[in-house]
């Protein structure tokens, strides 16, 4: 199975983009070559009602080089889909024959309705939407389409003529863009959404966007905000701060937005367009967050096709973010017990301390995965496997993670031993002061239960966390001698007493007749609140 290969074609009306995979059994595929070529299909398309001769040949030519790609790739099956441009134009059962005898690539037109459910498929494939009511938003070149869905129940489709090339064709000619050319499009983008969605109250929760647009808007704000991840993909950007780089966009020529960090030159031309559409889009749905997939159509295109000839190795159940970071665990060799138990640790750790500023809603879940993996890098090598770890996390893929999660849980791998953190670290001071903080503390957390498991026996059962005059104190039983665990944990909580502020009191109260410690707050009331280890393992989960 792992030999197949497949080739996605995705003829737009911006561009058209060959993806070769090969089947892969943990993750359903893995891409093995990207080709782009900007042929403008409907350049000239909302006038002449055809698709332009210049517009022709460079189809043409991106296609024919597209199959030798493919073909020197030995793929099985090539899959080739045209939108909105095609559909639309009064030559395109001409365009198709010519395309298929020149190139030899068999072309599907798709629907709207066939677009949104592919771009859907690519985004259940790497978001966790369980239970969760969203929309999604795919901006093409001649159309959007608009997708409402509870988890993989799709409940409405909708296909709009608002694409960026079609509505900068349309509305924006200037340069720079007018005032009265701005005003046109929002009323016309308004009106159309307004027209065709309704006036219903979605209750939507968030918002996954994918297409041209919004891939440029995630990398112009995240160059905006002086952030460096290695991709947009799972990227969260706030509404606000689309309307801020809109107004900034509109108020450029087109040169200077050929200049802009994060975006495209040879998008500058329709960008605003589209920035603008989105805009519109998320002010009609009331969502303060948009998520990006890089993926999209032709993702969707790949997994169905998989799927059509019997090639996807994966099952068709809800994905989550725990197995895709066990499987990766487990893929680079990880002492899986060792993970669970200091994850266990760390977690208790952390819900014992009081609830901190510098939490937000994911970081128990940020540090349950640095715990799982923080010795993956034992794959590449004992020495600096701290850093190896934080290498491979970094470019892991893992399931429902934002590129700043990522790049987080990277950075407690790398401090769960050795150094802390030092100015000349640039991957810690690439991050931002909040997110510092953040690494600090769960780093701090996740050292000091790495080092409750020095001789990787699960020795310790039983753990409480609480706080005494200033103090952080852990207290610990199991079955057995526990000093090393304590030379461990005091040796390791370093950086724990740094990001807190705290000194840390790590002490045994395995034996009932032991006595006060000295601290002042007797051991034997305290061991009915520990947490019991075994008896916890597997709940608790957020």
């Amino acid at each position: 199975m792992n030999d197949k290969r497949l080739a996605a074609i995705d003829i737009g009306t911006n561009s058209i983009r060959c993806i070769v995979i090969e089947v892969d059994a943990k993750k359903g595929f893995r891409i093995l070559d990207d080709e782009k070529a900007n042929v403008r299909l409907g350049e000239g398309l909302t006038v002449s009602g055809r698709i332009s001769p210049a517009a022709w040949e460079r189809a043409q030519d991106a296609l024919l080089r597209m199959r030798k790609i493919a073909e020197g790739w030995g793929v099985d099956y090539i899959e080739a889909v045209a939108t909105s441009a095609v559909r639309k134009a009064a030559d395109r059962e001409e365009f198709i024959a010519a395309m298929n005898s020149r190139t030899g690539i068999d072309i599907r037109v798709i629907n709207g309705r066939e677009e949104a459910e592919l771009a859907t498929l690519s985004a259940l494939h790497h978001f966790d939407m369980h239970n969760i009511r969203y929309g999604l938003i795919d901006i093409g070149g001649g159309s959007v389409e608009v997708v409402i869905a509870t988890g993989s129940h799709i409940e409405k489709i909708h296909s709009l003529d608002l694409g960026a090339v079609f509505l900068t064709e349309y509305f924006l000619s200037g340069d720079p863009i007018s005032s009265k050319e701005k005003n046109r499009l929002h009323k016309h983008l308004r009106k159309a959404i307004s027209k065709n969605l309704g006036g219903e109250d979605f209750g939507l929760q968030c918002l996954i966007g994918s297409g041209g647009p919004v891939t440029n808007i995630g990398g112009m704000i995240m160059a905006g905000r002086g952030e460096q991840y290695d991709s947009v993909h799972r990227y969260d950007v706030l509404h606000s701060e689309i309307v801020h780089l809109l107004a900034m966009l509109e108020r450029k020529t087109l040169k200077e937005r050929q200049a802009v960090d994060g975006l495209s030159p040879d998008r500058a031309d329709i960008i605003v367009a589209g920035v603008a559409a989105v805009d519109e889009l998320m002010r009609f749905f009331g969502a303060n967050l948009l998520k990006i997939n890089t993926g999209g159509l032709r993702e969707g295109l790949i997994i169905r096709s998989l799927k059509n000839h019997g090639l996807w190795p994966l099952e068709d159940k809800k994905r989550d973010w725990l197995s895709s970071v066990l499987s990766f665990a487990r893929s680079c060799h990880a002492d899986e017990a060792h993970g669970e138990q200091v994850r266990r640790l760390s977690l208790a750790i952390f819900d014992g301390i009081p609830a901190d500023k510098s939490w937000d809603l994911r970081a128990r879940r940020i540090l349950e995965a640095a715990a799982l993996l923080h010795d993956v890098g034992y794959f590449v090598s004992y020495n600096k496997h701290h850093m190896h770890s934080s290498h491979l996390i970094r470019h892991a893929e893992l399931f429902d993670f934002t590129p700043r999660e990522t790049e987080i849980i990277a950075n407690l791998a790398r401090y769960h031993r050795k150094s802390l953190p030092k100015k000349k670290h640039q991957d810690f001071y690439r991050l931002s002061p909040e997110d510092r903080e953040l690494v600090g503390k769960l780093g701090g957390i996740l050292r000091l239960a790495d080092g409750l498991d020095r001789r990787r026996s699960n020795g310790v059962k039983k753990l409480s966390c609480f706080t005494s005059d200033g103090k952080v104190v852990i207290e610990v039983a199991g079955d057995e001698d526990l000093s090393v665990e304590l030379f461990g944990a005091r040796a390791k909580s370093d950086l724990f007493k740094v990001a807190f502020g705290q000194e840390v009191i790590v002490e045994d109260i395995s034996s009932w007749e032991k006595p006060p410690t000295d601290h002042g707050i007797p051991p034997l009331p305290r061991m009915e609140k520990c947490v019991d280890l075994l008896a916890w393992k597997g709940q608790g989960r957020k």
